[in-house]
């Protein structure tokens, strides 16, 4: 079983983002410790209560406290960036911590419209030409331009020894069959899609086409997953992100995750309650050994190469014992702390 995560940073109520941003260093090491494969973190743009836009920055840290944990982008948004910036970055990720990177690739825009416009221009042209995008970032990547390609003699130095690993990232099978096209490794967002994942995944791995990156289908999942002792104390911990959703949808929210207590407190209407209870179904919530069963049933559901785990919740002690139950239950099933 290999299990991963993927990180927001998010900002809990009365925290600040600098505290935000080194609770994501100490999960990247208590990761490590408990025998995750990889660690990402993922890019946002002007969404109040997550603190990291730039992956890069936060990977460059991360990188230089842990010591064999795959690091990586979960996702660079590349329709906001030009891909030889993007190849530059990485492979000196990857000349600085050689044989961990991984560089996931997505096409939303992480934030508003408003952050979109100022990042960069034409932003759903640039979304359009995902596909030639990423053509010309493995080019960089990979050194593989032919002679007379108008990049073949550009290098995106420092060119390390060993290249990062690039991921597509989606939420449809729209994305599914893109990474399918180019023979990049997939990473289908469970916990973002209201569409039937199976069939989306199972379309990648039929339509699959062998590269140079890659050469058979990878599949990683991500879930939204909480762990506690009791099925009472994961339920708690989970409904104060599922009130900061509520809160967000809503134009509020911009203290950040809020208390259990504050969760609990929260006027919902009806609507909002059923809401609250689409969600916690979506969600795998309880104790280790139902959280584990429910990642093995989707695992083999899915016949995933790995699952990653999203948990956004207002304690990160909360969220650092969620991770490392899940790691003693599917990972260390024989150690005791």
């Amino acid at each position: 079983m290999k299990l991963s995560i993927i990180d927001q940073a998010p900002i809990s109520s009365g925290q600040t983002p600098r505290e935000a941003l080194m609770n994501s260093v100490q999960l990247a090491q208590v990761a490590e410790s408990l025998g995750y494969t990889r660690y990402w973190i993922a890019e946002h743009h002007n969404l109040p209560g997550l603190a990291c836009p730039a992956p890069e920055v936060m990977l460059g840290l991360i990188g230089g406290q842990t010591n064999s944990i795959r690091i990586g982008s979960g996702a660079v948004l590349l329709p906001h960036y030009r891909p030889y910036k993007v190849a530059e970055l990485f492979n000196m990720l990857a000349t600085l911590f050689p044989g961990r990177v991984d560089i996931g690739i997505g096409r939303a825009p992480g934030g508003s419209a408003e952050a979109s416009n100022a990042l960069s221009e034409n932003f759903l042209q640039n979304v359009w030409k995902l596909p030639e995008r990423l053509d010309e970032l493995l080019l960089y990547l990979y050194d593989a331009a032919p002679p007379e390609n108008e990049h073949a003699k550009l290098s995106a130095s420092p060119v390390p020894k060993i290249m990062p690993d690039p991921w597509l990232l989606g939420t449809s099978e729209k994305s599914a069959a893109l990474a399918a096209e180019k023979g990049l490794a997939y990473n289908f967002g469970q916990f973002m899609s209201d569409q039937e994942g199976i069939s989306i995944v199972r379309h990648y791995v039929d339509s699959f086409q062998q590269s140079i990156t890659t050469p058979q289908p990878k599949v990683t999942v991500t879930v939204s997953a909480v762990c506690a002792k009791t099925s009472e104390q994961a339920k708690e911990i989970a409904a104060s992100s599922i009130i900061w959703s509520i809160q967000r949808d809503k134009g509020e929210g911009n203290e950040g995750i809020p208390t259990i207590q504050e969760a609990k407190d929260y006027p919902l209407t009806l609507k909002e309650k059923d809401k609250v209870d689409q969600w916690m179904d979506k969600m795998i919530v309880g104790t280790p050994e139902a959280v584990s069963e429910k990642l093995l049933q989707v695992k083999e559901t899915y016949e995933a190469d790995e699952i990653m785990i999203h948990t956004n919740v207002y304690s990160h002690k909360d969220r650092i014992q969620s991770y490392r139950l899940i790691a003693e239950a599917l990972l260390n099933p024989n150690k005791s702390e």
